[in-house]
């Protein structure tokens, strides 16, 4: 029996084996603490040090911006409550927007509770953000904007450039959550020109429970872990040198392989959604037509419960009803809500991403499960 096919890269990747290569040495012979002195340390003190060059290299950015952390749930809480509390002499006031990940809108909701001042800004029937909205939301008070690059479940990717010329522009700390965009779209902090970037690792082919922050020279945090002084003090704890080494080679290989995984990743979705649309009556499409991440198609089939459609096909395809972190939960996702997607539509939806893994033969396979599923009248 085969394995079903994977198209939910959204919610994890596959280990890319060139990084379980380099992380090898580190599980099996190098196995020093990174803050020892001797040779088992300064090996693996060096390993990080590469690391943090490849990622640095992949963002255009310098090597000592760059801090590890667990994940991306990590990276995001660090940037949002570090900003806000060493800035509370400021001000109280943050603006996000209805559509980010849990990992920001959990921590707005937690400040708000604290005495911050949350806006959250609406999206429209696309999922993209108005800038002008979130210079009309900006008060004398407002320490920080925290808009996603990219959405996580219909792939809309903001307009973080405009909204980073707004934020300067005002005095205010910007932070992007990157987490579902870094190696799909170009993420180079030149152009985006943004304070504080979140990466996680099990995005983009390294293993989960490793992540980074961005944060641009001169950007001052209220830390978070307390300890031995790791991560020049800005994150404490011996570091985790193995996935360490998995994420820096990650970045390298997006960074090298960026076009060909491009094209790959576009090609397969499209043939997916434009095959579905010739096959099956009633689909919509979620998120914008254009501004939006190679990999990711979220489609809404009229009268269907999702739920139901994925039990039918697990055996066969692996999707997501939404995002991963609701999933099995019983309700229309907020980012759906957001867009104001019709319930007879949001009710149905399913999303669908693809990878630098997808071959043609499992998207025509993937076709032809779902139009049949969906066309049998016992579903």
């Amino acid at each position: 029996m085969r394995k079903p096919v994977y198209l939910d890269y959204n919610a994890t990747t596959p280990h890319d084996a060139e990084v379980i290569s380099a992380m090898r040495p580190y599980l099996e012979e190098h196995f020093g603490n990174p803050s020892s002195s001797h040779q088992y340390g300064l090996i693996s003190r060096e390993a990080i040090e590469l690391a943090r060059r490849q990622i640095a290299s992949l963002l255009n950015s310098y090597p000592e911006e760059i801090v590890f952390t667990s994940g991306g749930t990590e990276s995001n809480n660090h940037a949002i409550k570090g900003i806000a509390y060493a800035n509370l002499h400021r001000g109280n006031h943050i603006i996000t927007s209805q559509i980010e990940h849990p990992s920001v809108t959990d921590v707005c909701e937690y400040l708000r509770k604290n005495g911050f001042e949350i806006t959250y800004i609406p999206v429209d029937e696309s999922g993209l953000v108005n800038p002008t909205d979130i210079e009309k939301a900006i008060t004398n008070r407002t320490i920080l904007i925290t808009i996603m690059h990219a959405n996580n479940e219909v792939g809309t990717i903001q307009p973080i450039e405009e909204i980073a010329e707004i934020a300067s522009k005002n005095g205010i700390i910007f932070h992007t959550d990157a987490a579902q965009s870094l190696g799909k779209i170009l993420a180079d902090i030149n152009s985006l020109r943004v304070d504080l970037l979140t990466i996680a690792g099990h995005k983009l082919y390294a293993p989960k429970g490793v992540g980074a922050l961005y944060i641009k020279q001169g950007t001052v945090l209220t830390k978070l872990m307390h300890g031995a002084g790791q991560e020049r003090g800005i994150r404490a704890g011996t570091e985790n040198v193995l996935e360490i080494v998995g994420l820096g080679k990650a970045c390298e290989i997006a960074k090298r392989d960026f076009d060909k995984n491009y094209m790959q990743m576009q090609q397969t979705r499209d043939m997916l959604y434009l095959t579905l649309k010739e096959k099956i009556k009633d689909l919509r499409l979620n998120g914008h037509p254009e501004k939006r991440l190679p990999n990711t198609l979220s489609i809404s089939f009229k009268g269907i419960n999702a739920n139901s459609l994925i039990s039918k096909i697990k055996d066969y395809v692996a999707v997501s009803a939404g995002a991963a972190c609701h999933s099995g939960v019983e309700k229309i996702s907020s980012v759906l809500t957001a867009m104001r997607v019709p319930y007879e539509w949001a009710k149905g939806t399913i999303r669908f991403s693809t990878g630098k893994m997808t071959t043609d033969e499992e998207i025509q396979y993937a076709i032809g499960v779902i139009s049949e599923t969906i066309n049998s009248p016992h579903l």
